[in-house]
């Protein structure tokens, strides 16, 4: 049954089992075959999700991208085979919310069997991003967010290999791997557990992602603000101190 894009019931098991089949058959002719299926299970929960998470993030900071279409919160299947050889497809699927292409951003990923949610930081020097400047300037209120926000602990930290995220720390401590931050330019914060599937396919995973991003905010406002502590101080003044 295809989704409305007007009204989010929540995922469900035909995401995975689309990811599993495609991981399979990666090729053109099967990925025709079965667009209707990517349409309907992929596609159009993807884009009822993002609408449905559009007044919390206009909120929590109107910079934010909320557009439900593709290059701005949900990546595209397809790989630019100018750029890419091999399979046509990426065997995931992600929906994530940022400023701009590759700013710091939220995430929830699918892969064949299991989804997935966290943060991903980009620690580079150029255009708007502050996380490498803030990490100098902020050491100790970095490491005050992580413990006040239960960061600690209650993420997986994951470092880019040939631009796969790979495992690093199973539970990651700012106190015990603060030196991590400088030493990877693009990281994930990744939630410890998968998303259980009876939230993944409800409503509640709306709740669960709001959630997430209320732990993470404060983290994040190191990542793209110049001015770090008084956008924490704005986030605090807006919803409270989400502990």
């Amino acid at each position: 049954m295809k989704n409305s894009a007007a009204v989010f019931s929540g995922f469900s098991n035909g995401i995975f089992s689309f990811l599993t089949d495609l991981k399979k058959h990666n090729n053109v002719e099967w990925f025709h075959k079965n667009k209707e299926c990517y349409q309907n299970f992929v596609v159009e929960p993807s884009k009822a999700f993002v609408t449905e998470m559009q007044p919390f993030l206009n909120r929590l900071n109107p910079a934010i991208r909320t557009e439900p279409k593709f290059n701005k919160t949900i990546m595209r299947i397809n790989k630019d085979m100018r750029f890419a050889k091999g399979e046509p497809y990426r065997n995931y699927w992600l929906i994530h919310f940022g400023r701009f292409k590759l700013d710091s951003e939220f995430f929830l990923y699918f892969e064949a069997g299991s989804a997935e949610m966290g943060i991903f930081i980009n620690r580079s020097q150029e255009g708007k991003h502050c996380f490498q400047q803030n990490l100098e300037k902020y050491k100790k209120e970095i490491r005050e967010v992580c413990a006040k926000y239960k960061i600690n602990g209650n993420y997986s930290f994951y470092y880019f290999a040939k631009m796969e995220p790979t495992k690093l720390i199973a539970k990651f401590d700012a106190e015990k791997h603060f030196d991590k931050f400088y030493e990877y330019e693009m990281f994930l914060l990744q939630s410890v557990k998968p998303v259980a599937q009876k939230v993944l396919f409800s409503n509640t995973i709306v709740i669960e992602m709001i959630k997430m991003i209320l732990c993470l905010y404060p983290l994040y406002c190191f990542a793209i603000s110049p001015q770090p502590l008084k956008e924490l101080r704005r986030f605090e003044d807006e919803f409270g101190e989400v502990v």
